[in-house]
């Protein structure tokens, strides 16, 4: 079941929150009433979604957004001041707080939700897809470097080590990763 976390020091605001996300998709909700709770809650735990009701007891709210953005990969949604709303967007958007003006109706809050989700699931498909990328960054570096010992030990052209380490990655039933790794193990102590 996903998670979010309501940040709300007054108790109208929070009131407010629940009671728009008792209407959205099920979700296991925890609220704070500071920026100071609110990111040891963070800490201890992920979430999906925060929702930080600004302003705070002990801060604005806008620098407590920014920080869980960068921090976790929750979906934050920052709810300000009609008034104040672009000038705050302005400072927050470009880290990917999605910034709603008060009084907030039902459905657009629904709509912001949708959208917070959405953008958050782009974001963790790139994180996944760099992962990927920077594991076979590293399988080539390794590789390589398997070649390069084998070149330097061995006498081998560029093509022979190449070569060699597919042939006993096929041979042995292993990755190109773990031959080139028992390679180096045996060429660079």
């Amino acid at each position: 079941m996903d998670s979010a976390l309501l940040v709300s020091s007054s108790d109208k605001g929070r009131k407010m929150l629940l009671e728009l996300m008792n209407g959205s998709q099920p979700m296991k909700l925890a609220t704070a009433s500071s920026g100071s709770e609110a990111r040891r809650l963070a800490a201890e735990m992920e979430y999906q979604l925060i929702i930080v009701n600004a302003p705070l007891s002990d801060e604005y709210g806008d620098g407590l957004s920014a920080t869980l953005s960068m921090d976790t990969s929750a979906g934050i949604l920052l709810i300000v001041r009609a008034e104040n709303a672009d000038e705050v967007a302005e400072k927050v958007e470009d880290m990917g707080v999605m910034v709603l003006g008060k009084p907030v109706g039902r459905a657009m809050f629904y709509q912001a939700l949708k959208m917070v989700t959405a953008a958050r699931r782009r974001v963790l498909g790139l994180k996944s897809e760099n992962l990927q990328l920077q594991k076979k960054i590293d399988e080539i570096r390794m590789v390589d470097r398997a070649k390069c010992a084998l070149i330097q030990y061995l006498s081998m052209t560029e093509q022979q080590a190449h070569r060699y380490i597919e042939k006993q990655a096929m041979d042995r039933r292993q990755t190109r990763m773990q031959i080139a790794q028992s390679i180096i193990q045996i060429y660079e102590p």
